[in-house]
């Protein structure tokens, strides 16, 4: 089949795919990246040819030469979204074209051919449509999609690949952090940084997670459930958490977040607080925030909230900082009701629970 950017995807769907009730079994509690549905969605690409042999198939291990790219140069790239029930029986993605537009920004940072528009968005509803009875029916469940790409082809040599493989996987998810909605606790890192002006903290590779495990391990060592960051530069200002941007609640209701300066990943439930916030007659600032007016902030009741934002926990509220030379508390170590606002709506909108301003929500099916 010729590469294009409308290809038509061969569908073969799984002899044997996992039992109605085992699979019932597996969605009561499917927890976050445990759980995998039947198929997969994989699409090629060679220099010359472009993308082709878009398949829909049975979920299976990859075979994969010892001396493929990606296991020795690292090129490689993945997002996050996810497809929830309607109220009325349907399912819709949320956001799927600003994943896609951010896979094209990735992409081009690692040197890597983009994935048309079309073709990302047209691979996630295949997926959907053939693994739909894998939705959870459950609070809080969705489908977790992950699409990525990396360097398949078969040499030794620093380069950008000539071939690439493209992938769908689906995984039902359940609540991100066990225990339901609550305050979570943060190091914050004195010796490691996750990003540098320059890097490819804007690009959403693996490298990027792979070097922030030591820094997650050093949190959970502390007792904390979060790395945060501070700037690479001056190791003053507050970057982004291990897996999650931030934001912060002044005492006027502003809400403060750091900008995209190119070491922060361009989360696209951090576009849409803003977004929301802005609606709500908000003010919002994009602007450094260092530790120390963290720190004096939430002391002195200036900097009344804080919380993180991301694909996998959506909105999650922040209680206690710890730092090698102490803690401190915010919003008494509660859930802080700009906090609870923002994330009831946005969830709600996700879902098909309210009115969509701004057309951010995806039918499938």
């Amino acid at each position: 089949m010729s590469g294009g950017d409308n290809l038509d995807f061969e569908i073969r769907p799984h002899a044997a795919p996992v039992a109605d009730a085992q699979r019932t079994a597996m969605l009561a509690n499917p927890g976050f990246g445990q759980v995998f549905t039947d198929h997969m969605v994989t699409i090629r690409y060679a220099d010359g040819k472009g993308w082709y042999d878009p398949r829909v198939e049975a979920r299976a291990p990859i075979a994969m030469d010892p001396a493929s790219a990606v296991l020795h140069y690292a090129q490689e790239i993945f997002e996050g979204l996810k497809a929830y029930t309607t109220p009325d029986g349907g399912v819709a993605m949320f956001r799927p074209d600003a994943n896609a537009a951010r896979f094209a920004a990735s992409a081009q940072r690692m040197a890597m051919p983009a994935l048309p528009t079309s073709m990302f968005l047209e691979s996630l509803r295949q997926i959907i449509r053939i693994d739909r009875q894998w939705l959870p029916q459950i609070e809080d469940g969705s489908l977790y999609l992950r699409p990525f790409a990396f360097a398949s082809e078969v040499f030794l040599g620093v380069r950008p690949a000539r071939e690439y493989l493209y992938l769908v996987i689906a995984s039902p998810a359940g609540a991100y952090f066990s225990g339901g909605l609550k305050p979570v606790t943060l190091w914050v890192s004195p010796d490691y940084t996750r990003a540098a002006p320059g890097g490819t903290g804007a690009a959403k590779c693996g490298g990027n997670y792979a070097a922030g495990l030591a820094a997650q391990a050093e949190a959970i060592e502390h007792g904390c459930d979060q790395v945060v960051y501070l700037d690479a530069v001056e190791r003053t200002y507050i970057d982004e958490l291990g897996g999650m941007n931030i934001f912060f609640v002044l005492d006027d209701g502003t809400l403060v977040t750091p900008p995209l300066t190119g070491t922060i990943l361009p989360g696209i439930t951090r576009e849409s607080v803003i977004k929301l916030a802005e609606k709500a007659g908000r003010r919002v600032e994009e602007r450094k925030v260092s530790f120390e007016e963290w720190r004096t902030g939430a002391a002195s009741g200036q900097i009344r909230e804080a919380f993180a934002c991301g694909t996998a926990a959506v909105i999650t509220p922040i209680g206690t900082v710890r730092f090698p030379d102490g803690e401190f508390t915010v919003a008494d170590g509660d859930t802080g009701p700009v906090t609870a606002a923002l994330r009831q709506e946005l969830v709600d909108i996700q879902r098909g629970r309210a009115a969509d301003p701004f057309g951010w929500v995806h039918r499938v099916i």
